[in-house]
């Protein structure tokens, strides 16, 4: 696999948006916590609540806990800002409803550069990826360019949602075509204590859960093609 670049970090604002609780935690986090760190503004977006993702709860007590552990996750890496769509989760459909939702976040708070996760049908090889986590990446693709345009979703404008054309381009997490990489090389600590914050999520797995183990081990394998002892992979996509 040919090395990744070194990703532009020359902006100010960015919007991570993911379907569930601790989908942005895999990863991304520890790229959030270097941002923070350096005075950038980064703000959540979640399409769903991850009701549906233990077993062994009630979605209407997962979803208000998950939501907690959520908020919590987030304010370990300097994220203040943590929003929810309300779709339901396991059940996201792609379409105009989401899109314009997505684009009304992008043009509320005016990011630079929008993070999202993989849309496509697999992570690699046969392990398939669920439909939210596709649908709400593409719809996150779409968004970033219908943003821009004030004849898409022309109501946006009745609620004082003027066009954001601002946005430099969309990475994606975990997907198996990565192009550049964040250095994140000290910032493995806080996206271990981030991930560990969805205390629900991993109890209800029923299984060991390694959190420092997984994290380290996707960190190290993009450092190697980076050129550091950890990194954050993405492909990077120009809007």
């Amino acid at each position: 696999m040919a090395d990744l670049e070194h990703l532009d970090e020359d902006w100010e604002r960015a919007l991570v948006v993911v379907a569930h609780p601790d989908d942005i935690e895999y990863g991304i986090a520890m790229a959030v916590a270097k941002w923070t760190a350096a005075g950038k503004q980064v703000t959540y977006l979640l399409a769903t609540r991850g009701e549906a993702g233990i077993d062994g709860m009630d979605p209407s007590e997962a979803g208000p806990l998950r939501e907690v552990e959520e908020r919590e996750s987030a304010a370990v890496v300097g994220v203040e800002v943590v929003e929810f769509l309300d779709h339901r989760d396991g059940v996201v459909e792609y379409g105009l409803p989401l899109r314009r939702e997505v684009a009304a976040a992008i043009r509320r708070h005016r990011p630079d550069v929008v993070l999202t996760i993989n849309h496509e049908l697999t992570f690699g090889g046969e392990m398939l990826n669920m439909a939210d986590h596709r649908h709400v990446g593409l719809a996150t693709l779409d968004a970033a360019r219908d943003a821009g345009n004030r004849w898409i979703f022309t109501d946006l404008l009745d609620e004082g949602l003027e066009p954001w054309n601002g946005v430099r381009w969309v990475g994606i997490s975990a997907t198996t075509s990565p192009t550049h990489g964040v250095d994140v090389t000290g910032f493995l600590d806080a996206g271990v204590a981030s991930l560990e914050c969805h205390r629900a999520y991993i109890d209800g797995l029923g299984r060991d859960f390694d959190a420092r183990g997984m994290l380290e081990g996707f960190a190290r394998g993009a450092g190697d093609q980076l050129g550091v002892e950890h990194a954050l992979a993405l492909q990077v996509i120009q809007v």
